[in-house]
C-alpha cells in the first residue's frame, strides 16, 4: 500500500489529524537522539516524502523546508548523549518523542510511530513497524528529525573539527572510531554507556 493511501486508511475511520513521530540519532556513538511529530494537512501529498534514508542530503533539505511550510503543526525533540546514558537508548527515544509531542500546537485524533510504542497517551497510538516506509506522516516527521539532527552535528563539527562530525555525524564509522583512538571522547557530546566511547575512554586513562 502507498505510504498516502496507508494514511488515508485512518482518516477513514475518523482520524482527520493524524501526529506522525519518528527518531533519528538511535546508533551513534555521539550526539543528541532527534525525535520529529508532525501534523500535516489531509490533503497534503508529495510523493517524493518517504524513509529519509533513501533520500539525498539535498532533496532531505529541500523536503523539510516543504514539511515545515505546509504542517499544521511540527516540533522537535532532543535528548543528550549525558541523558541517554543515563536513561538508555530506548527511553531516551521516548522522552524526545514525547517532547516532541507535547509541543505541537494543533489537535490531532492518533498517533502513528515508527515502532516506537509510547504508553499513557491521551489519544489512540500505533507503533508500527518500519513505520517510515507505511505511512506518509512518519515518513515526513523522519524527514524532519534527520535533517535536525545532521544540522546539529554539522554545528558540532565547527566548534570539534577534529573529530569530523560532519562527516559521519557521530556514527560509529570507521574514521569516526579511528578519530576517538586519538582524540579520546568528549564529555557531554560522546555516550558513554556505548562500547566503543567506553573501550577509548578505558585506553586514554591507561595512557595517563
Amino acid at each position: 500500500m502507498h505510504n498516502f493511501a496507508f494514511d488515508n486508511e485512518y482518516r477513514k475511520q475518523g482520524f482527520v489529524y493524524i501526529v506522525g513521530i519518528d527518531e533519528a540519532g538511535r546508533g551513534p556513538l555521539a550526539g543528541p537522539v532527534v525525535a520529529a511529530a508532525v501534523i500535516l494537512p489531509p490533503a497534503f501529498y508529495d510523493e517524493r516524502i518517504t524513509d529519509s534514508k533513501k533520500i539525498s542530503k539535498e532533496t532531505l533539505t529541500e523536503l523539510a523546508l516543504l514539511i515545515k511550510e505546509n504542517a499544521l503543526s511540527y516540533a522537535l525533540g532532543f535528548v543528550d548523549a549525558p541523558m541517554i546514558d543515563e536513561i538508555n537508548i530506548l527511553n531516551a527515544t521516548k522522552l524526545a518523542m514525547l517532547n516532541a509531542l507535547e509541543s505541537l500546537t494543533h489537535e490531532y485524533d492518533i498517533v502513528l510511530l515508527d515502532a516506537v510504542k509510547l504508553s499513557g497517551l491521551k489519544k489512540k497510538s500505533e507503533a508500527i513497524v518500519k513505520g517510515d516506509e507505511k505511512s506518509f506522516s512518519i515518513a515526513a516527521s523522519s524527514i524532519l528529525a534527520k535533517v535536525a539532527r545532521d544540522e546539529y552535528m554539522d554545528e558540532l563539527h565547527l566548534k570539534y573539527p577534529h573529530y569530523a562530525f560532519n562527516e559521519h555525524k557521530g556514527y560509529p564509522t570507521k574514521k569516526h572510531l579511528q578519530l576517538l583512538e586519538i582524540y579520546g571522547p568528549l564529555d557531554e557530546i560522546h555516550r558513554f554507556s556505548y562500547k566503543p566511547v567506553k573501550n577509548a575512554k578505558y585506553r586514554q586513562i591507561k595512557l595517563f
